[in-house]
């Protein structure tokens, strides 16, 4: 079965794809070494590449077929060659995806199940370490949630951490729902890239690097150091008069998203984080998340960066009539939703997460707006929740309902409130923990301590 580009929503891009051909020089270096590669030699990627096993499971999913073979010398219709080495296999074959069809749908086209395989030997493992079984409590399931993200067991650390912090402005900020000047979204952007945030201060704690996206502020940012300008647009129409977006903006949102992700993948990045910076952008937040599942505004409406109670009922009607005028438009088209009254970080971010985890690296996500993110990522790629791991349960209303929806449960709640990927960043040390118990904690049989007795009664 060929995958159309049209299947994923948006303009065509590109040609379909059908096969794969993976030359053997790309799956690195086999038993044998690179001339055993090189001479063409019939090579298992499941077997030969780890972490390879959910990629390839990803492709069947839609009909695709994979096979090893020295590249091609011409370019056969609907056949995708790969043959970079330099890189992991998945960033690879998305790369090549990515080129013909799109980064976003390239996404979709790769992703899987988590590997089963991979988790059910972390939970064995797990009942072998010196400790009563299921003693650890969550931090045993995410280990398990990692092996089966990445395929393998034990799962990589997930270090180096990257946070990515996706910027934009709204124009229903003109509708009086913050406080705050939407000037300060630029001068934020500011205080990330000197290091004077608070994401920048956990991030340090954490070890974690920090990344700032333009992907829609209002005013022109300069190219620096740590600031990637992918600016789509400056900043999102009134979505209370109005689409906030078109349709194909928000779509090349995704892409952006997605392609900051293998980005950061094919730089080094083993773990992805969600961040965003945009003021007045808990509106659309609860709006998406309003529309998505349909629950009433005053559930999913929060205070934001803490207004009074008069703006916070002006917010909320504004959030219902929205809500409602996106369901009665489009129904349950999650991209035409979005681009109804979503923002071009939210998009973006929906991108992110579906990239990560295509790519197979665990992506933790912080807040509303990362949660109202993962909706919509969800929603356009059924089942991607499975590769996130929640940071925090913010204080938002409308993070705890998706979070409900989607089945996850946060790492940390501190009643935090702030974003930036704050939350998020807070958990990564619980996650690499998850890892290295896995990693690192000896068994009964390589301690030499007595495991308990099967028998629960006295002999």
């Amino acid at each position: 079965m060929a995958i159309n580009p049209d299947t994923t929503g948006g303009a065509p891009r590109g040609r379909p794809v059908d096969a794969v051909v993976v030359d053997p020089t790309a799956l690195g270096d086999p038993p044998g070494g690179r001339d055993h590669a090189r001479s063409g030699a019939a090579r298992d990627p499941a077997r030969d590449v780890p972490g390879a096993r959910r990629l390839l499971a990803a492709l069947a999913g839609r009909g695709i077929s994979v096979r090893t073979a020295p590249a091609p010398r011409g370019d056969e219709d609907g056949t995708l060659v790969v043959t970079d080495h330099t890189c992991p296999l998945p960033v690879a074959v998305f790369d090549g995806l990515a080129a013909r069809v799109g980064a976003f749908r390239a996404a979709f086209l790769l992703h899987a199940p988590l590997d089963v395989e991979a988790q059910r030997r972390a939970e064995q493992h797990q009942l072998r370490l010196t400790k009563p079984p299921g003693s650890l409590g969550r931090l045993e399931a995410v280990g398990a949630q990692l092996a089966g993200i990445a395929s393998m067991f034990p799962p990589p650390l997930p270090r180096p951490a990257v946070i990515a912090v996706f910027a934009g402005d709204h124009g229903v900020h003109a509708q009086g729902v913050s406080p705050w000047p939407q000037e300060v979204t630029a001068q934020m952007v500011g205080n990330f890239l000197t290091g004077g945030a608070a994401i920048n201060v956990l991030a340090r704690q954490a070890g974690a690097d920090v990344v700032v996206v333009d992907v829609g502020v209002a005013s022109e940012l300069p190219e620096v150091p740590n600031l990637l300008v992918r600016k789509v647009r400056p900043g999102t129409a009134d979505l209370a008069v109005g689409p906030a977006m078109p349709v194909d903006d928000a779509q090349r949102a995704l892409d952006l998203g997605a392609e900051v992700a293998a980005r950061l993948v094919r730089d080094g990045a083993r773990c992805l984080v969600t961040g965003d910076m945009g003021i007045a952008n808990t509106t659309p937040a609860s709006a998406l998340i309003a529309a998505l599942i349909d629950r009433p505004a005053s559930g999913v409406t929060g205070r934001g960066t803490g207004i009074d109670d008069d703006r916070l009922r002006r917010k909320t009607e504004l959030v219902a009539a929205v809500a409602d005028r996106a369901r009665q438009r489009h129904g349950d088209d999650a991209l035409a939703i979005l681009a109804e009254v979503g923002g071009l970080e939210h998009a973006a971010l929906a991108g992110f997460v579906a990239g990560a985890t295509a790519l197979q690296v665990p992506v933790v996500v912080d807040g509303v707006i990362s949660a109202s993110a993962l909706l919509v990522a969800s929603r356009l790629v059924p089942g991607v929740e499975e590769g996130v791991i929640a940071g925090h349960r913010s204080v938002e209303p409308g993070a705890s309902a998706v979070l409900g929806v989607l089945g996850l449960r946060p790492m940390i709640d501190l009643d935090m409130r702030l974003g930036e990927g704050t939350g998020a960043a807070l958990a990564l040390p619980l996650v690499e923990a998850a890892a290295r118990v896995l990693a690192e904690m000896s068994t009964f049989d390589q301690a030499g301590i007595t495991e308990k007795s099967e028998s629960d009664g006295l002999p």
